[in-house]
């Protein structure tokens, strides 16, 4: 309710809130008392400093933390060699720089941002040709195709598809791209619609 971290930023972190409350709850435990904990995340984005070392908690979960009997870990290689440096291998601390898999949900909500993007991209394209007199609006079209022609209703709809992702990302986020940045946009959004179980390159919007 507070928006304090790990429920910061602009997200749902319903999840990364039930996780630092149940934390929380059992260092502050009765029966916990003498015991050490280390709390270990690769998710420093919502639990770690904004800035600066990600290694450091955020300030809103600081407290939580100390030296001693409550650690603030990024590194499980780094927690285990304080248990038993001889059972750590240099190939654990290899393998966590190496990261973990992003969850499905993460990859459907960047695919969605990703696809609204492109479209509102080319969108503006077909803005710009209305206002221009390229592309003219009308109530019905004739029976033969002119592509030049757009119906009415379907241009009302559009517009209101654009307000709405201009709303959603802000007007800032949404170009004008450059041709690297636009080439990388649609990268990403190729990307993972072939990590969602899609063929390459399809760039439909």
């Amino acid at each position: 309710m507070t928006r304090k971290a790990p429920f910061h930023r602009q997200r749902n972190g319903i999840e990364d809130s039930i996780i630092i409350e149940v934390y929380t709850d059992l260092v502050a435990a009765r029966h916990s008392r003498g015991t050490r904990f280390a709390f270990v995340t690769h998710n420093t984005k919502d639990f770690s400093a904004p800035s600066g070392d990600t290694r450091i908690p955020h300030p809103d979960i600081a407290p939580l933390f100390s030296k001693i009997r409550s650690l603030y870990m990024t590194s499980l290689a780094e927690v285990l060699q304080r248990v038993d440096p001889e059972a750590v291998t240099d190939a654990m601390f290899a393998d966590e720089v190496i990261g973990i898999p992003r969850s499905l949900d993460e990859i459907q909500r960047a695919a969605v941002e990703f696809e609204e993007k492109v479209w509102y991209d080319r969108h503006q394209g077909l803005y710009n040709s209305v206002r221009d007199g390229r592309t003219k609006v009308v109530d019905q079209l004739p029976a033969e195709y002119d592509p030049k022609l757009l119906l009415r209703d379907i241009w009302k709809g559009a517009r209101q598809a654009a307000k709405a992702v201009e709303a959603q990302y802000g007007r800032k986020n949404l170009g004008p791209w450059t041709d690297f940045e636009w080439g990388m946009l649609n990268g990403k959004l190729s990307a993972l619609r072939w990590a969602l179980g899609d063929d390459w390159d399809n760039l439909d919007t």
